[in-house]
């Protein structure tokens, strides 16, 4: 087991491939103790090569400046420049995940899957197709397929999406939200008033969010 803690930033090697990542693990992070976790998924702005853009802005930012709020380790892998949270890049977010969890003692029961805009597509649509590994799921202002709504039913689910938003229209979240209530799921909504694209800074700055991920459970 590691003991480093902070922001660390590391290489993953998948199918031929490397794909930096990062990873935040709390100070006071002991092996004696499995940990909460949350893999966190990067708008399109944030894609690169250099594993370290997608640290600065969404939950991370807040991580890096209040870090009080976070007992938890923080997963967050990048898609390169041309990339999105494609299956294979699902995979690549997987696979980061089990990295670190190889590396740090993690509660696997207490693994919270979010991400804004581009990883909000992403966080549905890892939701959907593995929604045995999360206790719980954040997507901001992004969208999903409406099918797959019986996958997601199965896990507890709490969507923003700001109702001015010109980037991804509101509806792609009203719509994912509707979905998932009519099989049954248990989804709360916030819609953000006024609010355009940037809806991530309200969600992410909000401790209540913060409190209800770190007190999800599966099973």
């Amino acid at each position: 087991m590691n003991s480093q803690t902070g922001f660390i930033f590391k290489t993953l090697e998948f199918q031929g491939e490397k794909f930096p990542y990062a990873a935040y693990v709390p100070a006071e992070y002991t092996p004696q103790t499995a940990w909460p976790a949350i893999l966190f998924l990067h708008g399109a702005g944030e894609r690169g090569n250099d594993g370290r853009k997608q640290t600065t802005v969404g939950l991370p930012r807040i991580v890096r400046e209040q870090p009080e709020q976070f007992p938890c380790l923080v997963v967050m892998p990048q898609c390169r420049p041309e990339q999105k949270w494609d299956p294979f890049m699902q995979d690549v977010a997987i696979a980061c995940l089990d990295t670190v969890q190889r590396d740090y003692r993690i509660d696997a029961n207490r693994i919270v899957l979010t991400g804004l805009s581009l990883g909000g597509f992403g966080t549905w649509a890892i939701g959907a197709r593995f929604p045995e590994r999360f206790c719980a799921l954040v997507p901001v202002c992004g969208g999903g397929d409406p099918t797959t709504a019986s996958q997601l039913a199965k896990i507890p689910i709490w969507c923003f999406h700001g109702d001015a938003d010109p980037v991804v229209p509101v509806q792609r979240s009203r719509e994912m939200v509707h979905a998932v209530q009519n099989a049954g799921g248990q989804v709360r909504y916030t819609e953000l008033a006024g609010v355009a694209h940037n809806s991530w800074d309200p969600a992410y700055e909000n401790p209540e969010l913060i409190q209800w991920m770190l007190s999800q459970r599966r099973g």
